[in-house]
């Protein structure tokens, strides 16, 4: 299946690079489970600007969006900004997935069954496409 490109603004890439630098301790932990590919051999970035946004981690082969939220997200209007952003991404047919930055430091087992139950359903419903 052919990636399709998701546009994004090139101003955020200074931005993105500073966010890599100065990852929480729960982006830490879930990108030493993702990168290189370790993670059922599909390719993951992190801090990639898509659209008008930075996401945490994202796979254009599983079209998945992983956002991990900082206390901050508690805020009414963040929370509000965070559905406006969501609603947007899901018209590139992406899937947004948001775990806590406690649950990824405290539980990061079932964050990655949560991932890989994604996985299976994405690719189960791949297959039945393509049958």
């Amino acid at each position: 299946m052919p990636r399709k490109i998701i546009p994004y603004n090139p101003k955020l890439k200074d931005l993105a690079r500073k966010l890599r630098d100065d990852s929480t301790l729960g982006e830490v932990l879930l990108w030493n489970e993702l990168k290189g590919k370790k993670y059922f051999g599909y390719d993951f970035h992190r801090q990639k600007p898509l659209l008008n946004y930075i996401v945490d981690f994202y796979c254009s082969e599983l079209n998945l969006v992983i956002e991990i939220d900082g206390h901050y997200h508690n805020h009414e209007e963040k929370v509000e900004a965070d559905v406006s952003r969501d609603q947007e991404l899901a018209k590139y047919k992406l899937t947004v997935i948001r775990f806590t930055e406690q649950e990824v430091r405290k539980d990061i087992i079932n964050v990655l069954r949560t991932i890989e139950a994604y996985i299976v359903e994405y690719n189960a419903l791949s297959s039945q496409e393509n049958s």
